[in-house]
C-alpha cells in the first residue's frame, strides 16, 4: 500500500480519497477549509494537514481536485506548495480539470525539481466519484504512469494514458463537447415529444435501444422529462470546462460551433437560476 495525500476535499475529491482509504493506503488530506479536512478524516481516518506541502511530505504520490487552474497552482507552487514537500522521484497527479496550459506548465516544473506529473481528469461526476466508476484520461510519462494507475484504480472503472502531459486535459475537452452536444439534442427531442403529445417514458424506451441511444438518455431522459436537475456535475461546471475547450479550440484551429451555441444555452439556464442545475438542465430553457 502506498504513502499517498490528496489536496481538496470536493464533491469529487472527498469520496475520490475515501476509496483510497478503503484500499489500505496511508492517506494525509489537505483542504483549504481546514473543517472538510477534519471531518474527513473523523470519517475515514489518515491524517489532515495544514498545507499542501506538509500533506506531501514523504508521499510516494500526491493526488489534487481543486477548482480551476489558478486553483492548481496556489496547492502546487510556492513555498507551501505541493512540491516543495515531495521528495525526487514522487508523483503528482492531477485530477482537476484545466488547461491543457497549465499541466504542461506544472509538468515542466515539475521536471525540473526532480519530480513527476500526470494531468488526469475524470469523466462520471459525484456519483462515478461516490461509487468509484469514474473514467480518467491520463497526460504524460509512460513511467510515471505505471507507477499510479493501480492506485487510481481504487476509484475508477477505467484508466489510460493518452499521450504527453496535456493529453489528459485534451481528452477531457473532447469528452465536454461529445456531452454539449448530445444533451442539446436529448433536449430538443424531448420537447418535441411533449408538443406532439407522445408519451415520453414510452418514447425514450423505444428509441433507447435503437441508434438514438446514450448513456445520457438512460440516466437523464425521464429525469429530464420531470424537470429535475439535481443530479451531480452543476451548470456552471460546465461553463468552466467550456471556457477551457473554447480557448484551446482558438488556439488549435478547431471549429466548434455546436459546443459555442450550446455554451450559449448554458449561460441562459445561469441566469434562470440554473448555476447548479445539472447539465440536463438545457431542456428547462426550451420549457420556460
Amino acid at each position: 500500500m502506498a504513502k499517498v495525500a490528496f489536496l481538496g476535499l470536493g464533491v469529487m475529491g472527498s469520496p475520490m480519497a475515501g476509496h483510497l482509504a478503503k484500499k489500505g493506503h496511508d492517506v494525509t488530506v489537505y483542504n483549504r477549509t481546514g473543517a472538510k479536512a477534519e471531518a474527513w478524516v473523523a470519517a475515514h481516518g489518515g491524517r489532515a494537514a495544514a498545507t499542501p506541502r506538509e500533506a506531501a511530505a514523504g508521499c510516494a504520490i500526491v493526488f489534487a481536485c481543486v477548482g480551476n487552474d489558478d486553483d492548481l497552482r496556489s496547492v502546487v507552487l510556492g513555498e507551501d506548495g505541493a512540491f516543495a514537500g515531495m521528495e525526487k522521484g514522487a508523483v503528482f497527479v492531477d485530477h482537476t480539470t484545466a488547461s491543457a496550459e497549465v499541466a504542461r506548465e506544472l509538468s515542466a516544473a515539475a521536471d525540473a525539481a526532480g519530480l513527476r506529473f500526470i494531468d488526469a481528469p475524470v469523466s462520471g461526476g459525484q456519483a462515478g466519484a461516490e461509487n468509484g466508476v469514474l473514467t480518467v484520461m491520463c497526460g504524460g510519462e509512460e513511467a510515471a504512469y505505471a507507477e499510479v494507475e493501480a492506485v487510481v484504480m481504487a476509484y475508477a472503472k477505467s484508466c489510460r494514458l493518452l499521450g504527453p502531459s496535456g493529453s489528459g486535459q485534451l481528452t477531457k475537452m473532447v469528452n465536454q463537447i461529445a456531452i454539449a452536444g448530445v444533451v442539446q439534442g436529448l433536449s430538443e427531442a424531448i420537447h418535441f415529444a411533449k408538443r406532439a403529445s407522445l408519451d415520453v417514458e414510452a418514447v425514450l424506451d423505444v428509441i433507447s435501444k435503437g441508434a438514438a441511444g446514450s448513456w445520457q438518455m438512460e440516466n437523464r431522459g425521464r429525469t429530464m422529462n420531470a424537470d429535475k436537475f439535481d443530479f451531480g456535475f452543476a451548470v456552471e461546471w460546465m461553463r468552466k470546462d467550456l471556457g477551457i475547450l473554447l480557448a484551446e479550440s482558438r488556439r488549435n484551429g478547431a471549429r466548434l460551433p455546436v459546443t459555442a451555441l450550446v455554451d450559449q444555452f448554458y449561460a441562459e439556464v445561469e441566469a434562470m437560476g440554473g448555476k447548479r442545475w445539472d447539465t440536463s438542465a438545457l431542456i428547462a430553457r426550451l420549457e420556460r
